[in-house]
C-alpha cells in the first residue's frame, strides 16, 4: 500500500508540475467569501462546512480512509517532504486543519494544487473533515524535519520572543482553541513560502494582525526567525522514531 501511495505521490507532483490535472467545473465550486483585502474581512469569520465539522463527532477509522487521498502528497506518515513542497500536518491541531481545509473548498485560501482533491466528491463532506482532522491529530511529527542553515539562531529566537510566541506560544506550540498552528518542527521551506504569502497578502484567509505584525521584518529576520521554528523540537511524546512508517498503510 505505501508503495502504491509514494509511486502515486510521484505522478500526481509530476502531473501537477506540468499543468494537467483538470479543476473541478464552475459548477462545483461554492459562493467564495471575503478574503485579505476586501472590505470588511473578518478573520476566522467561521460559517459552513467549517462551524458543521467542529460540531461532529470524528471517526478516526473513516479519518483514516479520507487521509488516504492526502497521503498521495503527505505521505502515510503525515510528514510532507523535507524541501517545503507539501507541509507536515502530523500533530497539528484538529480546529487549525478543518479551518484550512474548509477555506480552500470554500476558496477562501488558494491552493489549485490540493484543492480538486479536497472536494466533497473526493473525500466526503463536512464529517469527512472532522474525521481526517482527528486522524492527522494522531500522528507523530517527523524527527528530522527540513531547515534553514542555521547561522542566525540566536537573532531568530529573540525575534520569535517578541514578535510570534503571543500568538503561537513560547514552544511554537499553537493553540487548537485560537485556531493557531502549530509551528515547531514545519519545515523550514514551508514556513517561508506561507510567510512570504503572508505577508504579501496572497495567502487570502491570513490573520490582519500577522500581516501588521510582520511587515518591518528584513529578509534577514525572515529567515532567522524561521530557521530557529523549524528547530524547535515538539514535545517528545508527539515525535516519532526516526524512519517510522505508518502501519495503517502497510
Amino acid at each position: 500500500m505505501k508503495t502504491i501511495i509514494r509511486a502515486a505521490a510521484v505522478a500526481f507532483v509530476a502531473t501537477a508540475a506540468f499543468g494537467t490535472i483538470a479543476l473541478a467545473g464552475p459548477r462545483d465550486k461554492p459562493a467564495q467569501g471575503k478574503s485579505v483585502g476586501d472590505k470588511d474581512y473578518q478573520w476566522n469569520a467561521g460559517g459552513g462546512e467549517q462551524d458543521e465539522a467542529l460540531h461532529l463527532k470524528p471517526d478516526l477509522k473513516n479519518g483514516r480512509d479520507v487521509y488516504e487521498v492526502c497521503a498521495a502528497c503527505h505521505l502515510p506518515e503525515g510528514w510532507g517532504l523535507t524541501d517545503g513542497t507539501f507541509p507536515q500536518l502530523a500533530g497539528q491541531h484538529n480546529k487549525v486543519i478543518i479551518k484550512q481545509l474548509a477555506d480552500i473548498r470554500a476558496l477562501n485560501r488558494d491552493n489549485p494544487t490540493m484543492y480538486p482533491f479536497a472536494l466533497p466528491d473526493q473525500i466526503g463532506g463536512p464529517q469527512a473533515i472532522a474525521d481526517v482532522a482527528a486522524y492527522i491529530g494522531t500522528l507523530k511529527m517527523n524527527p528530522e524535519p527540513g531547515m534553514g542553515d542555521g547561522k542566525d539562531l540566536e537573532h531568530g529566537k529573540k525575534l520569535y520572543k517578541d514578535n510570534c510566541a503571543r500568538c503561537h506560544g513560547d514552544h511554537g506550540q499553537g493553540d487548537n482553541a485560537k485556531y493557531y498552528p502549530r509551528l515547531e518542527g514545519q519545515h523550514y521551506n514551508y514556513l517561508v513560502r506561507q510567510y512570504q504569502w503572508i505577508k504579501e497578502g496572497k495567502r487570502r484567509n491570513a490573520n490582519p494582525d500577522m500581516i501588521k505584525q510582520i511587515q518591518w521584518m528584513t529578509e534577514r529576520d525572515t529567515k532567522a526567525v524561521l530557521d530557529y521554528v523549524s528547530r524547535i523540537k515538539p514535545p517528545a511524546d508527539k515525535i516519532g522514531p526516526k524512519g517510522w512508517k505508518n502501519p495503517d498503510f502497510e
